[in-house]
């Protein structure tokens, strides 16, 4: 019986199903308060699917029975930016209601320093959890740099494509996929990207100090990037004798 299955993975995907339906009732609630356009309504249709489509092919694949509270602050935090997505889309068609867009994003990154301190707590640390919380935080960046480039100029993009950029590169170099050590350096300055760019897109500053702002965020965000590839390859060669050495 499904019950007595240790594999069984309803009760995981039912998660995931709550999440999309989560998604749904956010865009219901901005399309009544604020008359989201087609172009918000279909992109966080779009998101909302992505999410539900690609968390469940890896939860299937990890064969998790118990989705695990650290997750489901990761999943509503998906849901804020799938939110924040939906809003930075509709702005290109007029303009966005800022309030509702940095109180979405001020909660996803609050909730972003929320869902790892759940998992150590509860002992449900995860490669997948650590994966999806990553992959939210990048679309949340890519997504502020988008409307933030919309005022600043595209280079700001930078900011949101350099982690994509690493992934694609690391496909052509193999070296960069190793694992890096922990860093309290990096963790800072991801965290930054989230804040800096949300007080640029919040409008509270001159143009001057905004500019300043999100190229404060793009400095440091190429020096970290700099230095773990600097170490990734300082140590590929020793990297690479181990994984020969385990084979």
């Amino acid at each position: 019986m499904a019950l007595n299955n240790p594999y069984n993975t309803t009760p995981v995907r039912n998660e995931t199903a709550a999440g999309a339906a989560a998604q749904l009732l956010l865009l219901v609630l901005l399309g009544t308060a604020i008359d989201l356009g087609p172009v918000g309504w279909l992109t966080g249709l779009a998101f909302a699917v992505a999410t539900w489509a690609v968390l469940t092919r890896a939860l299937s694949r990890s064969w998790l029975v118990s989705f695990g509270a650290a997750n489901r602050v990761t999943l509503a935090r998906a849901t804020l930016v799938g939110g924040v997505t939906a809003l930075v889309a509709d702005s290109f068609e007029s303009p966005p209601p800022v309030t509702v867009l940095v109180a979405l994003t001020a909660v996803a990154l609050i909730l972003d320093a929320v869902d790892g301190q759940v998992a150590r707590r509860t002992g449900t640390s995860s490669s997948l959890g650590a994966r999806f919380d990553m992959e939210v935080d990048a679309v949340l960046i890519l997504v502020l740099s988008v409307y933030v480039a919309t005022s600043l100029g595209p280079w700001v993009l930078l900011i949101g494509a350099m982690r994509y950029a690493f992934v694609a590169a690391a496909r052509v170099l193999p070296w960069l996929n190793g694992r890096l050590p922990p860093s309290t350096a990096r963790k800072t300055v991801a965290a930054l990207q989230g804040v800096l760019l949300l007080i640029v897109g919040a409008g509270v500053l001159p143009y001057a100090l905004a500019f300043g702002a999100a190229l404060l965020a793009l400095t440091l965000l190429s020096w970290s990037f700099a230095r773990d590839i600097r170490w990734l390859w300082r140590t590929r060669d020793s990297r690479a004798e181990v994984t020969a050495g385990a084979r």
